[in-house]
Parts: structure tokens; C-alpha cells; sequence
């Protein structure tokens, strides 16, 4: 509405709202604390609303309308938690026989306070129709927790939380559960994990929804809902009070300034944010950490302790003695007198709660057999354990407690579920030094989803789920006899992150340490480190070597040195991947990584299946000369079988093989085919194209240019020069503008495309479009842009130079780098593509034009430096050509 047509009282409440937001904008700045800006703006709220409310009365003319209502915040603003940018939820409770007298101030009320410029959330309800709605839905249940009267009647109001309260207790054991089972659900929207690195602030777990948690619950189950009142009570453990307040304050005051940065309601801490942040909040770094992993430690560490007590207080409130309680008793057994094993729990006996009141030992060994038992401990033998911890934090590691807990992690059962618990209490790092360091420990990367910790935590959870695996996996995984070094490796692989040394070097060293503190036997010790050392040794060469290279298969085997060793490390990779986040480990990792396994493991062992490279690959010649009796010139097949790469020959199927050359096999010289196909295994395509090698200069360059500019992620490449010129080039791609299957217009015109592009080429570069998330991200990155390497190996193969690319993911990336080689007069004769951390990994394997391997290292330097200096260029500039 114009602001010509707007009520005096609204153009005044429109300038305080400007003037005043603004002057405590000046104190958030000056460093006011998180509550103090919120109280201020709910105080700034309060009397906008009171002289809005004041003018309509005095409109209305009806003096004793006030006796009959009441203006009740509730939610965020009843708690006088506001962010400058909140809304503003405001319910007028009226008397049962007066709607039709409020319902013009009503309308008043609401038209002037969203006029004014804030966000109204309003109701209008009488007592009745407010608890008859909170019980039917727990939202509008836990924004009433928050109701205080702000203006009108008292009695009124009095008399609404009488029934609301009384109501509340009576229901309290199913309000618990819905409370509960709402957040829940949220969680699962904003991030089942505290540990996910782009978090809401409010809703995702540990974040502020978690502290209102705690209020919700204590006014459902105690009646209480202020933390030093459910303190007083014993309901809430002082130092799980005293975090959580430590929280709030860190939490409000970050969600204060997203919130005047934005100039509007903001509660997503992206990486921009959380970059801006970092230097708002006065980190600089250090060795080994950039000033927004510091900042990101910092959160995490809040939420981390949010999301304990938060879980601790509602374990507490739903437990009670019942006939649960009672049937569990009875159908107990008892283990050495010290703690009882039931259907679903186990837990301490009397004598027994005192053990573990005092020795860590005795936890331990509670943990081990809740381990063997595969029962959860119960809650109140919990609730012993946690308060002595939290009131120590000495903590002796004694021969009985190391005992204890190579005990615990020599089984899978409920091992990471108990080790989260050992984490929580904070005597895991007793017992591995090293996860001190990892604690809420960020990777400011788009790769790993979790901090060090909870992904070291996670990696060992999903290698015990390994043992119910159907493949390769499970296979490992129920093979590894020694699962206590498989599991420490486990926890110890990524704790060499956060400093300025190469995290596996680090690594190494933490391993010896850890095993001189648990005093291993010099092989466990030896076993141990060299685990953590190479743990990504097999997934480097699986992802970025050709697996089926003799050198590359007897380089694996050389250094990890044993088949039990080489089963553990199989096992790791898979479960370090999985750990990354959801999905990581595709199809594809999986089956790449199982290869190259299977190929170490016949090297290892001698198995009489692992025939040498050259007798495996004339079988396969062998075979399909024998399938291809029936389909022509019998010359033409022999030379083309012949050509055929070592790759192909092991792994692809003879059938598609035959299919493949069969259309090659009366192809003109001038003349392209395409091919595609959805693999559903790998949600990926494969797009082949035949042709010769003389139909147009830079071949590959030019369908890489093709399949990039169409949107496609190329996953890997495989260039083949056959026999007479022909060539064979096949492309693996995730099609970002299909989740599942292309349909066959989009196939078909991919195919066109490719074609045209060799029939017909230009000297000019494709057009690449930029994806949103690009945009999204090019700001965060600017501020922590990952170095472009450009390295020559020329170890790893005897026949081909190795060209390792380490840059920036950008549309059109691999279009420059190709094209590049294609004017070193360089040939690629294989390509891997993939993703590592922030960058993209492109792996070229390529020769000179004679199909030889790069000798002059002058020249070797020359090409580094000047592919080095034209990706620098492109991360700068985006320019293709």
C-alpha cells in the first residue's frame, strides 16, 4: 500500500521499526551478545504492536474490548528469541461470546502490523479452540509452550494456560512421542546429522530447534520449560545446562548476523557464509587449518554438545518404571552379578553401578558385552555412566582397559553405535590421542560431507554393516580374521587431517603412537600403520590408473605386501568412501575397486585362476576369434582382435565386444557412427563412436567439447586405435538434465551431435552452458580456490606417459585440456575423469604421434608448464579456446 494511504499509526511504527532495528544493528555490531539483540528486537516488536493495538481500540471506540481478549505471542516471539528478521506469530484469544466484537480489531490489527513491515503470523481463538488444536497438532502445541500475554485480559489468559497446562499433563506420554517424531522429521529434511557441512542453523540436528526441544519437552514432562528450572529439578544435568546456554549465545548471535547481512530472514549457513563468517567472527587460521575450518569447529563443537544433551534429556524424559520395566527384570539374566542381560537392554545391577561409577575398565567391559549381546545399555545405567565421566576428566589407561577395548572393536555387533558413546563422554581420545585433534574437525570441501570424526565413526559403522553385505564387500569384510587392526585402522585413517603435513604421513605416526599406548604386537603395530599409510592407495590407482596394467596390479601388491593385508585394505576403501556421504560409493567405485582388488589378490596369492597377463589376454583373443568364425572377413577380424587393448579383452563382455567392431566392420573412411546405451548399474550412458583416424584432426577433443557443452559429466573415457586407422572411442557420462534414463530423442540427438562434429568440424569451441550451482558456489571458492597441478608420471606405465590434471570443476574444463594435448601433437590413448575433494582429477594417458612413450624431458616440462598456464587462464576467464 502506498504509504500516502497508510494510518498515522503505522507510518510511526514503520520508522521506529527502520530506526530503531538499525540501532541495534550498531550494538550487534559493537559485539552485543546473540540474547541481548534478540530481547531488544522482541522489546522493539512488543511496543510496535501495543501502540498498533492502542490506536485501533481508540478507532473502534470499544472501551471494554480489552476485558474480553488478549494479544499472546507465541513461538519465537513468545520466547523473546527475535531475529531480526523473524516473524512475528501473534494469536488473539478471546472470550467464547465475543468473536463478533474482536473480529474488527482483528482485521485492524493484522492489515496495520503487516503494513508496518513485519511478517504477521496471526490467529484469532478462543481457549477452547486453541487447546483443542494443540493436541491436534504438535506444532501449534509446541509454539503455545512459548504463549505469554502481552496486552488485554490477564484473567483471560490465565485461565487458557490453566486448561493448556492441565491438558498437557494429562497427555504427556503421547505429547513426548509426538514432540519427538515432529523433530524428528525435520531433521531428516534439514540434515539427519549435525555433522553435515551446509547446515541449518535452526533445524538441523544440534542446531536451535534442539534447545527448544529441551523446552518443549520439560513443559510436557516436568512442566517446566526454562533450563535452570528443569536444573533445580534434576531433570537436566548442570554442565548439559550450562553447554547448552553456551550454545544458544554462540547460535543467536551467528543467526542474528545472517540475518542483517541478508537483510532478510536467513538461516542457511552456506560455504559463502560460512567463509564471511570466519573472518566476522576474527579466526585467522593456522598450521594445517584455514580460518573457516576454524570457524566451522567452532559451530560444530556447540552443536555437537546440543545434540548430546538434547538426546540425553529426552532418553530421560521418556523413560519410566512400568511394565516394560518390570517384564525386563523378569526375563533377565545375570552375568557375574554385575549386570543383567534382557530382551532389548542390558544394564547394571546395584553392585555393578557402582563398578562403573569409577572404573573406566568396567565400562568398557559393559560396552564389550553389549557388543557381544548386541542389546542397547539401558537408560538409567547410561544416565550413571555419563554423570561420573562428565565430572572427571582423568582417565588411567590401564593394561585392564586396553584389554577392554581391543575387546570391544574386535566384533562388529553394535561397535560404532559404542564408540559414538566413548566419543560423546570424550574417552575415546583417551584412548586414541588423535581424535582430540579430529573432533569437530571440518574439511572445507564439497567431497566429504561429515567432520573428521563422525566420518572416521561412520567408516568403521559402514564396515560392520559389510558383514550382512550380498558382494565383494561382505565377502572381505567376513574373511578379515583380524577385524581389531581393520576396525583401529578404521577409526585412525583420516585423524592426520587438520595439520600441514600430508594427512596419511600424519596418519602413519598417529597409527605407531596408538599402538605403543595399546601395546600391540610389533605385527599388529606394523599392520596398523601401513593400513592408515596407503588407505588410499587402491582407491588412487582404481580411480586414476588403468587397472588393468601389469605394473599398476604388481605395484599394489608390492606394497601392501599380503593377501590378509590387501583384503583389509579392499575392505577399508569401501567403507572409507561409503563414509564420505550418501551415495558415494557408486556402483562404478565399487567395481573398479573389486577389480583391481580381485587382480592384487591373484598376484598375492598364486591362485592358478591368475594366469599371466599375456596368457589371459590370448585366451580372450582366442575366444573371440571363435565367436567371430560366422560374421565375414576373417582377416579383418584377426587384425582387429589383434589391436584390441588389454582392457577390453579382460573386461568387456565378448558379446558387445563382437557387436561394436561388427558395425566398424564396413564402415566408409569418411563416414561416423554413434552408439549409446543407459548402463542402469552405473546411472550412466555409454556413447561409442566409430570412424577413422584421418575423418578430422583432434578427435577426441572434439567429442569431449560435444558431450560437455550437451550437459554431460564425463565419468571416463577410453580412446582405441585399432587395426587400419580405425578408432573405437567410448565415453562414460552422468546426463545432468536426466536423473534416471535419457529418452531416446535426447540419445539420438547426443549421437547427431557427436557425429556431425567429426564429419563436419570447425576451428570454433563449443558453447558451455554454466549450471546454477556453479553460480552458487564461485563465490566461497574465489575465497578458497583449490590449486591447479598439473603432474608427468612417467613411473607408473611402461608404455604411456601419465598426465594428471588437478583443477577447479568448471564447465569446459576438459574441452580446454584435451584440445591442448591435440596441439602438443600428443595422442590419448586413455582417459579417467574424476572428482577429488573441491577439484577435478583428469588422467590422460598419451604418447607421441609415432604411439610411443614421452622420453625428452625438456619437452615433458615445457607441455606441464604451459597446460598449467592455460588452466590458470581458464579458472580466470572461462575461455575454452
Amino acid at each position: 500500500m502506498p504509504a500516502t494511504n497508510l494510518r498515522p499509526a503505522v507510518l510511526a511504527a514503520r520508522e521506529r521499526l527502520h530506526h530503531e532495528r538499525d540501532q541495534v544493528r550498531s550494538l550487534h555490531a559493537a559485539g552485543e551478545s546473540g540474547l541481548q539483540v534478540n530481547q531488544r528486537l522482541t522489546a522493539l516488536i512488543d511496543g510496535v504492536v501495543l501502540d498498533l493495538y492502542q490506536a485501533a481500540l481508540q478507532d473502534l471506540g470499544d472501551a471494554e474490548l480489552p476485558s474480553v481478549l488478549a494479544l499472546v505471542p507465541h513461538g519465537g516471539y513468545g520466547r523473546g528469541h527475535v531475529a531480526p528478521f523473524s516473524d512475528v506469530d501473534l494469536m488473539l484469544l478471546y472470550a467464547e461470546d465475543a468473536e463478533r466484537r474482536v473480529q474488527p480489531l482483528a482485521a485492524r490489527l493484522m492489515q496495520d502490523i503487516c503494513d508496518s513491515g513485519l511478517t504477521l503470523g496471526q490467529s484469532l481463538r478462543t481457549p477452547s479452540d486453541a487447546c483443542r488444536m494443540a493436541f491436534e497438532d504438535v506444532t501449534v502445541f509446541t509454539s503455545l509452550v512459548e504463549a505469554r500475554c502481552l496486552a488485554g485480559s490477564e484473567r483471560l489468559f490465565a485461565r487458557f494456560q490453566e486448561r493448556f497446562s492441565g491438558e498437557t499433563r494429562r497427555r504427556q506420554r503421547g505429547l513426548v512421542g509426538m514432540i519427538e517424531a515432529s523433530r524428528q522429521e525435520e531433521r531428516n529434511r534439514y540434515g539427519e546429522t549435525v555433522f553435515l557441512l551446509t547446515p541449518h542453523i535452526k533445524r538441523s540436528y544440534g542446531g536451535l530447534r534442539d534447545m527448544q526441544l529441551v523446552r518443549w519437552i520439560g513443559f510436557a514432562r516436568y512442566g517446566q520449560r526454562e533450563l535452570s528450572a528443569l536444573q533445580a529439578l534434576g531433570a537436566l544435568e548442570e554442565e548439559d545446562r550450562r553447554q547448552l546456554t553456551e550454545a544458544q549465545e554462540f547460535l543467536l548471535r551467528i543467526r542474528n548476523e545472517l540475518h542483517f547481512h541478508a537483510g532478510k530472514s536467513h538461516d542457511l549457513l552456506d560455504r559463502f557464509q560460512q567463509v564471511r563468517l570466519a573472518d566476522w567472527y576474527g579466526c585467522t587460521g593456522d598450521e594445517g587449518l584455514i580460518p573457516v575450518e576454524q570457524f566451522m569447529r567452532q559451530y560444530f563443537l556447540h552443536t555437537s554438545n546440543v545434540r548430546y544433551a538434547a538426546s540425553h534429556f529426552l532418553a530421560s524424559a521418556k523413560t519410566r518404571v512400568g511394565l516394560r520395566t518390570f517384564l525386563n527384570a523378569v526375563s533377565s539374566h545375570d552375568v557375574e552379578g554385575d549386570f543383567r542381560v534382557g530382551p532389548q537392554t542390558i544394564g547394571a545391577t546395584r553392585r555393578g553401578m557402582e563398578k562403573v561409577a569409577r572404573d573406566l575398565s568396567q565400562v568398557l567391559r559393559l560396552m564389550d558385552l553389549a557388543n557381544l549381546y548386541d542389546k542397547r545399555i539401558d537408560h538409567r545405567t547410561w544416565s550413571t555412566i555419563r554423570q561420573a565421566m562428565m565430572q572427571t576428566s582423568h582417565f588411567e589407561l590401564t593394561p585392564e582397559v586396553r584389554q577392554r577395548f581391543l575387546s570391544l572393536i574386535s566384533q562388529p555387533g553394535r561397535l560404532a553405535a559404542l564408540l559414538r558413546r566413548l566419543h560423546e563422554l570424550r574417552v575415546l581420545e583417551k584412548i586414541i590421542p588423535g581424535f582430540r585433534h579430529a573432533r569437530a574437525l571440518v574439511q572445507f570441501n564439497e567431497y566429504h560431507k561429515y567432520t573428521v570424526d563422525e566420518h572416521s565413526l561412520r567408516a568403521v559403522e559402514a564396515a560392520t554393516e559389510f558383514l550382512d553385505h550380498p558382494g565383494a564387500p561382505g565377502e572381505a569384510y567376513r574373511r578379515v580374521k583380524n577385524k581389531t587392526m581393520l576396525h583401529l585402522a578404521l577409526l585412525i585413517h583420516d585423524l592426520g587431517k587438520g595439520y600441514a603435513e600430508d594427512h596419511s604421513e600424519v596418519g602413519a605416526r598417529l597409527a605407531r603412537e596408538t599402538a605403543e599406548l595399546l601395546q600391540l604386537s610389533e605385527d599388529d603395530s606394523d599392520l596398523l600403520q601401513r593400513l592408515v599409510h596407503k588407505h588410499l592407495l587402491l582407491s588412487h590407482l582404481a580411480q586414476f590408473r588403468d587397472i588393468n596394467d601389469p605394473g599398476v596390479i604388481v605395484d599394489l601388491a608390492f606394497q601392501i605386501g599380503t593377501p590378509e593385508a590387501l583384503r583389509m585394505l579392499y575392505v577399508l576403501t569401501c567403507a572409507d568412501v561409503t563414509a564420505v556421504g550418501p551415495g558415494a560409493l557408486t556402483q562404478w567405485k565399487l567395481e573398479v575397486f573389486t577389480q583391481l582388488y580381485r587382480h592384487a589378490m591373484r598376484q598375492l596369492t598364486g591362485d592358478p585362476l591368475a594366469e599371466s597377463s599375456d596368457e589371459e589376454q590370448q585366451r580372450c583373443r582366442a575366444a573371440l576369434r571363435q565367436k567371430a568364425r560366422s560374421r565375414g572377413d576373417a582377416a579383418w577380424w584377426d587384425r582387429q582382435i589383434e589391436a584390441l587393448p588389454p582392457s577390453l579383452l579382460v573386461n568387456g563382455p565378448a558379446r558387445q565386444i563382437l557387436e561394436d567392431l561388427d558395425r566398424l566392420q564396413n564402415l566408409s573412411r569418411s563416414d561416423v557412427i554413434a552408439s549409446a546405451r543407459y548402463l542402469p548399474a552405473y546411472r550412466a550412458v555409454e556413447y561409442t563412436v566409430g570412424t577413422f583416424e584421418d575423418i578430422a584432426p583432434g578427435i577426441f577433443h572434439r567429442l569431449t567439447g560435444v558431450l560437455s557443452s550437451q550437459r554431460m559429466d564425463i565419468l571416463s573415457a577410453r580412446i582405441h586405435t585399432l587395426a587400419d586407422g580405425l578408432v573405437w572411442d567410448q565415453f562414460y557420462v552422468h546426463d545432468r538434465d536426466h536423473e534416471g534414463p535419457p529418452d531416446a530423442e535426447r540419445l539420438e540427438d547426443v549421437k547427431r551431435r557427436l557425429v556431425q562434429a567429426l564429419k563436419h568440424p570447425t576451428s570454433s569451441p563449443p558453447k558451455f552452458a554454466r549450471f546454477w550451482n556453479e553460480d552458487h558456489s564461485q563465490r566461497s571458492t574465489e575465497l578458497h580456490r583449490p590449486p591447479v597441478q598439473v603432474r608427468i608420471d612417467q613411473n607408473t606405465s611402461e608404455r604411456f606417459t601419465i598426465i594428471d590434471v588437478f583443477a577447479l570443476d568448471r564447465t569446459g574444463l576438459l574441452y580446454t585440456i584435451t584440445r591442448m594435448l591435440f596441439e602438443f601433437g600428443l595422442s590419448v590413448h586413455m582417459a579417467k575423469i574424476g572428482t577429488h575433494l573441491d577439484q577435478v582429477v583428469d588422467v590422460f594417458y598419451v604418447t607421441d604421434q609415432s604411439g610411443l612413450k614421452m622420453t625428452d624431458e625438456h619437452r615433458l616440462q615445457e607441455i606441464r608448464e604451459q597446460l598449467f598456464q592455460r588452466i590458470v587462464e581458464f579458472e580466470r576467464h572461462g575461455i575454452a579456446s
